[in-house]
């Protein structure tokens, strides 16, 4: 029976091996709590100054452009300085940005452009963090570990996208925007501390500083493989078409059922989490790229299903159905990215994969508000689903390699085994050297006292 579980449950090797892994799981659930506070609040507030669905699907496209301009630099930046050092800042800036939005909600007429102002400085410090935070896993989790991180990743992401969703709709309807905002400043501030006790992180001796010439090279290399192009068009298709997660008030008031919102923003994670807990499996699989396809294409099917009920129970079924399609998917991209990519690429390539898992969502935002605006809410919801489907469909027949990627047989993925090894045995090397270097005093020192006492 115990092995049984064990080939189902997560896989938890990362945990024990890796100390700032388990710093930046626990740091991570943290600010996933805080930020879902915020992420209900802020849509919630903007529709109850405006009144109109494009309003709340404009905070997407203003975060568009911070997102795609920082993100870039971002990745170049990581390459470039302590990784630890950019996570350390960006997570007390977004603090700070958040207490901005605690003191709007207090006054007696909250103001509606910083809400917006917030939602672009966010989107910026995030662009900048993002691929510093992402990584590092390369560098603090073993190559055969990758799969069994990123289902612990997701696992605690979704435990905290599932609390936090619950909890928000409960204190923005009981106690306020103000206090959803509040523990987001709060949360921030315990992460900035725990952040603070991760390992420093510098980069190779020699890296260049951040450029243009440098975030090109990432992008021509990124480029060159068309395993990683499918999984970036892939979710960015996924997200753009099938991603109404701003329009879900107005679903929820034309269902007749406006207590269910929180439970809609909760429903992915719930689905997502049910898939999290049941993925020891995931660890065995050598074809990453099925993952990726066919859990983008579950998510696109669930999405589609989840606009075309009236039955809001349905409904949140099928978006706990789309989380976990989304769920598998990104198993599936995050392990072909830390399996395959260059140490010195890391950081503009984790640039790149910000935008691909980042600026779909917040298109997807506009995209459902407008054509919620056009078409209604429900005939936003499934056409996106359908949509997302035939463009998994379509990039495929385009991409072929994606299905057939096998870790074991790519040649990227081989490079990068061989390479975290030859680390490996370096490190293991220079710690025995060191020993060596301790012991050796110790020795002769006891040879000179022997010879020094002998007359004696």
């Amino acid at each position: 029976m115990t092995s049984k579980l064990s080939a189902v449950l997560p896989d938890p090797a990362p945990w024990r091996s890796s100390r700032d892994f388990r710093l930046l799981w626990v740091q991570g659930l943290v600010t996933t709590f805080a930020s879902f506070m915020a992420l209900i609040a802020l849509p919630l507030q903007i529709m109850e100054l405006t009144g109109s669905p494009l309003a709340v699907g404009l905070m997407g496209a203003v975060e568009l452009v911070p997102l795609v301009v920082f993100g870039l630099y971002g990745g170049a930046l990581a390459d470039a300085v302590d990784r630890r050092k950019v996570i350390v800042a960006t997570e007390a800036g977004i603090g700070l940005l958040a207490l901005i939005l605690l003191l709007n909600a207090l006054l007696a007429e909250p103001l509606l452009w910083p809400l917006y102002v917030v939602a672009a400085g966010v989107s910026a410090l995030a662009g900048l963090q993002r691929p510093a935070l992402d990584s590092l896993m390369a560098r603090i989790v073993p190559h055969d570990q990758m799969t069994a991180a990123a289902a612990l990743n997701s696992l605690r992401w979704q435990m905290g996208a599932i609390a936090g969703p619950a909890l928000a709709g409960l204190v923005v309807a009981y106690a306020g925007h103000g206090t959803a905002y509040g523990v987001t400043v709060a949360g921030f501030a315990l992460s900035v501390l725990l952040c603070r006790r991760l390992s420093p992180a510098p980069p190779a001796h020699d890296a260049e500083k951040p450029s243009l010439r440098g975030i090109v090279e990432g992008a021509r290399y990124a480029w060159s493989r068309p395993v990683l192009l499918g999984t970036y068009a892939i979710d960015l298709a996924a997200m753009f078409f099938a991603f109404p997660n701003a329009i879900f008030p107005f679903l929820a008031t034309e269902l007749d059922a406006e207590w269910s919102l929180g439970l809609m923003y909760a429903a992915g994670s719930v689905g997502s989490l049910a898939l999290g807990m049941t993925s020891g499996w995931t660890s065995r699989v050598r074809r990453h790229g099925l993952l990726v396809v066919f859990g983008a294409a579950g998510w696109g099917l669930a999405i589609a299903a989840a606009g075309w009920f009236d039955n809001v129970w349905l409904v949140l079924l099928c978006l706990g159905f789309a989380g976990a399609g989304d769920m598998l998917s990104g198993l599936g991209r995050s392990t072909i990215w830390n399996q395959t990519i260059p140490e010195e690429l890391r950081g503009r390539l984790a640039g790149i994969e910000v935008l691909s898992y980042s600026v779909g969502p917040q298109l997807g935002q506009v995209r459902a508000g407008a054509m919620a605006g056009w078409t209604g809410t429900r005939a936003s919801v499934w056409s996106g689903g359908v949509a997302c489907v035939a463009a998994v469909g379509l990039l495929c027949l385009t991409l072929p390699k994606l299905l057939t990627y096998d870790a074991d047989t790519d040649e990227d993925a081989r490079r990068h085994r061989e390479a975290q090894r030859a680390r490996e045995a370096r490190n293991a090397a220079g710690a025995d050297e060191a020993r060596g270097g301790n012991e050796a005093p110790e020795g002769d020192e006891a040879r000179e006292a022997g010879t020094t006492g002998a007359p004696a």
